[in-house]
């Protein structure tokens, strides 16, 4: 296995602390059929359970990634990563999070005894450094948004620390593969016509595409972002010639008081859901919050963004979908971590 610029198909190793190639392309995984990838870090990820909800009238499947020991799907990808860093001797992993990310690479570092330091932007929850915090990891707190978080890692990397960003690390998708595997397996050998996900920096949506690649067969992959926060919606619009106003998806995506920065690997979501003729949709503050009222009443405890999934398929289905339709939506959070 190898790390290749996705721009001129240079070849990196995978213990590298280069962010991306020299020029300036970002990295892709490599692995021929033979390499196995190691899983030997664990806290307890699990095989989570495939529920089925009725919401606005149309039957949905929920995947209960709130149930992964951090509380996040993200558990699937740092598994993978840190696994991957421990075998090849890597005991310094470094990234910028403000949330689920940090926690489950810290969590996963905890387990693996590797140093871990996560830069988060000043507006971070108390709660969310003290869970950074509980697992040993180191915590820098950097003054302004998200944006200057990532800016300040890098800063620091040097050749001691390893960046285990998911934006950047294409470990982390590899680990996220695995959810599209367990959905196959839980669905007796079958591929849902469409998964809802929320998008922001595109692991789940990159690792969604791998998994179902590996099986063979493609659902309709519907990526979401909220209006005040949807950079792919905009990139998928324009590319089939339709203007986006600033005022249909709320800020530009370069506003400095955006919570992150432009998605890295837009161009490879927007590949993911193109191959699998999918679609980018946004939903409202309220629809988000209706969601989640939704999942609430079944049961389910879900961060607020976590309910995008939802509300995107009620609003997809307007008046219903076909009876033999599988239609999956992550629940990607737990609520109780905010």
């Amino acid at each position: 296995m190898y790390f290749y610029c996705e721009k001129c198909k240079k070849q990196y190793p995978l213990n590298t602390h280069a962010i991306r190639c020299s020029c300036g392309g970002l990295f892709r995984l490599h692995k021929d059929p033979e390499d196995v990838v190691p899983q030997d870090v664990s806290i307890g990820h699990m095989v989570t359970p495939l529920v089925p909800m009725n919401a606005g009238g149309i039957e949905v499947l929920l995947k209960l990634e709130n149930l992964q020991p951090t509380g996040s799907y993200k558990d699937r990808g740092a598994a993978t990563l840190v696994s991957v860093a421990k075998s090849l001797g890597i005991t310094k992993i470094a990234l910028d999070s403000a949330g689920y990310a940090g926690a489950s690479v810290a969590a996963y570092a905890a387990a693996a005894g590797m140093d871990c330091r996560v830069y988060v932007p000043e507006g971070v929850p108390d709660g969310a450094r003290q869970q950074l915090q509980t697992y040993g990891a180191e915590v820098e707190v950097v003054t302004g948004t998200r944006m200057d978080a990532c800016a300040e890692v890098k800063k620091h990397l040097g050749t001691s620390w390893y960046y285990a960003s998911p934006a950047y690390n294409p470990l982390f998708a590899e680990g996220v593969k695995s959810l599209a595997h367990e959905l196959y397996e839980q669905l007796g050998g079958k591929v849902p016509e469409y998964v809802f996900v929320p998008a922001g920096n595109g692991s789940l949506v990159i690792g969604l595409y791998l998994g179902f690649m590996e099986i063979g067969r493609l659902p309709r992959i519907v990526a979401v972002q909220t209006d005040g926060c949807a950079p792919l919606y905009r990139a998928f619009m324009e590319k089939r010639g339709i203007p986006v106003e600033e005022d249909d998806v709320g800020k530009v995506f370069d506003d400095p008081n955006f919570s992150i920065e432009r998605p890295k690997r837009l161009q490879e979501m927007l590949f993911a859901i193109e191959s699998s003729g999918g679609d980018v949709i946004t939903v409202t503050q309220q629809e988000l919050e209706e969601a989640r009222a939704d999942l609430g009443r079944r049961g389910v405890y879900a961060e607020l963004t976590a309910a995008a999934g939802l509300a995107a398929a009620k609003k997809f289905f307007p008046h219903g979908k076909p009876d033999n339709y599988k239609v999956v939506v992550p629940v990607t959070g737990s609520g109780f971590k905010r």
